[in-house]
């Protein structure tokens, strides 16, 4: 058994990732063997996030008035928590891959920016484009008009010395 020192360091430290991250998921995991449990952590790592087998009373104790309580109260079973202060989309992909690979691995609840969510959101919001993807769809929204009007602004110059140089090459200008 931890003693009760070490008991407080970790619900203080669970509580101080807890108010930094506005996306945390709570999952389930039973079988998991040591080699399953490395590639997911390597797999939630390269997602830009981190995960944390928890006690579920710690979890309860440590999200005690943050936003995460809604879906860290009251947990039943093994649990875990993964999160992310970047791009909740992104981690809901790679746990979303991870969990169809290994069906032992369930998701329990999520949290999105400060807004619970259920199974099905989590399924959705994996099937969603990256924030990089979005960002590069906005830019060329804004991009393709001007782009458009340089194309035809530099078609009438092209155009004119097009007929400029026929007319040299014809001599329709010696006189």
């Amino acid at each position: 058994m931890k003693e009760r020192k070490k008991k407080q360091a970790d619900l203080e430290k669970l509580r101080g990732e807890l108010q930094s991250a506005p996306s945390v998921f709570v999952t389930g995991f039973t079988k998991l063997t040591v080699a399953q449990d490395f590639e997911l952590r390597k797999t939630v790592r390269g997602a830009g996030g981190m995960y944390h087998v928890i006690k579920n009373t710690i979890a309860e104790k440590a999200s005690a008035g943050l936003e995460s309580a809604q879906v860290l109260a009251g947990l039943k079973g093994v649990s875990a928590v993964a999160y992310t202060n970047g791009d909740p989309v992104a981690l809901a992909k790679a746990l979303t891959a991870y969990a169809k690979a290994n069906p032992t691995f369930t998701f329990k609840a999520g949290l999105v920016e400060g807004r619970a969510i259920d199974l099905s959101a989590i399924q959705e919001l994996s099937n969603m484009p990256a924030k990089e993807v979005i960002y590069a769809k906005l830019l060329w929204l804004i991009n393709a008009p001007a782009q458009r009007l340089v194309t035809v602004l530099n078609g009438v110059g092209r155009d004119l010395a097009v007929v400029i140089d026929q007319g040299v090459q014809e001599n329709k200008f010696s006189s």
